[in-house]
């Protein structure tokens, strides 16, 4: 019965075609947006950088304002062509290892507060795992428009 239940909810290969498609745009949305963010909020996200425990490891890597820009730059980019399908495998990458010391950064803190931002940055580093081992899907520019 279980077995007939899963089959039943099976999507078509129109609808997982769609759902590829849904999936990279989905994720990308809070990269490109997040992105942006970095820079229209930049002296914001400065000053949160400073009350981190983790301010003195960003200093010694490099400039905060820098590596702000540089990561909004991936962010928006990488997500832009992931939304796209294209270069995701790439894009994925690029996105996985911009925002995991990003992750560690802003949400791995004492406060209590950032749980759930961080658990929710820790399920989209497997949402960029996933894409990247199984590639962009259907309806995706590497691969044509079907797949």
């Amino acid at each position: 019965m279980l077995v007939n239940i899963e089959r039943w909810l099976e999507p078509s290969t129109h609808g997982k075609a769609l759902v590829d498609l849904l999936f990279r745009l989905l994720t990308s949305l809070i990269f490109m947006v997040g992105g942006l963010g970095h820079f229209g909020q930049h002296q914001m996200m400065l000053d949160r950088m400073k009350e981190s425990p983790w301010a003195g490891t960003v200093n010694m890597i490099g400039d905060p304002s820098i590596l702000l820009w540089l990561s909004g730059f991936a962010f928006v980019v990488a997500g832009t062509t992931l939304a796209l399908g294209w270069m995701t495998r790439a894009s994925a990458l690029i996105l996985f290892v911009t925002l995991v010391p990003v992750t560690i950064t802003t949400h791995l803190v004492p406060d209590p507060s950032h749980v759930g931002p961080l658990f929710k940055n820790i399920a989209i580093l497997g949402a960029l795992l996933l894409i990247w081992a199984r590639g962009p899907g259907a309806l995706a520019l590497d691969g044509g428009i079907e797949r």
